[in-house]
């Protein structure tokens, strides 16, 4: 039975999209254990996922309390980015800064169960969508550093939703009859003259199907802190999400930092 400390799956963007968990040996591909019994137990041991150490209580998206007050990953402008300082010279790290905030951004349109704005690194295209279980996306705008595609989905978020609401998305698999060209140039008008020169010109409608082989009548949440064990058939990957027969479904991505034991 391995032990796996969890971290956000890995996916490749194919149609469906397939998904990965790294372990210290190998990686296993999760795709192939659909329709088989999978089984996580929580060990009750939990480790920093950036200095790795051993702690009682992880924050944010798997981080030690030092880890978390202190590391560029986990700074404000992460959840933020119109809080981003990083153009200005202020950053927890300027060098991990100018690799992720000083790049390329893009500020997107997608669709999970209803339409939303959000902003992305251009690296992380189409990862961003994927992680969101997204059905569909466009890019709407790109700027050169992050704070600035940060107040432009500010500008949209009086016009648009910025969340997902994970529940909705997992019972959504067919998209909402939403035409995103359209969507776009509606967003594009709402923009303030100064924000309509990083207007992106590429109309490229990007679409995800995911690995589902049937849907459960309800669904519910599986907190590995109150839930020692899930176990159960493996029905289905979306987001960061594994679902399982009996409805109840792991989000991978905030169990960040749990050691666990993992059996097929």
């Amino acid at each position: 039975m391995p032990q796996v400390l969890l971290k956000k799956m890995e996916a490749l963007a194919q149609k469906p999209i397939h998904y990965f968990l790294s372990t210290d040996n190998n990686t296993i591909h999760i795709n192939n254990i659909l329709g088989h019994t999978l089984k996580i137990e929580n060990t009750g041991e939990k480790y920093c996922v950036r200095c790795g150490a051993k702690t009682k209580k992880l924050y944010g998206e798997g981080f030690c309390y030092k880890c978390f007050i202190t590391a560029p990953e986990a700074d404000v402008c992460v959840i933020h980015p119109e809080k981003c300082q990083a153009h200005l010279g202020i950053s927890r790290d300027m060098e991990w800064s100018r690799e992720h905030c000083l790049i390329d951004h893009y500020v997107y349109l997608a669709v999970t169960d209803h339409l939303k704005v959000g902003v992305t690194r251009h690296t992380q295209v189409p990862k961003r969508w994927i992680d969101q279980g997204a059905l569909m996306a466009i890019k709407l705008a790109k700027t050169p550093y992050r704070q600035l595609a940060g107040l432009i989905e500010v500008d949209l978020k009086q016009h648009f939703s910025d969340k997902t609401h994970w529940k909705r998305m997992l019972e959504t698999n067919t998209p909402p009859d939403i035409d995103l060209t359209e969507a776009k140039r509606s967003a594009a008008a709402l923009l303030i003259p100064e924000f309509r020169k990083y207007l992106d010109l590429d109309n490229t409608i990007y679409t995800f199907s995911y690995p589902i082989l049937s849907q459960p009548p309800r669904i519910s949440s599986v907190n590995l802190d109150k839930i020692h064990t899930v176990e159960g058939k493996l029905i289905g990957i979306k987001g960061q999400y594994l679902i399982f027969d009996s409805g109840q479904v792991l989000n991978i991505r905030k169990h960040s930092g749990f050691l666990v034991r993992i059996s097929t």
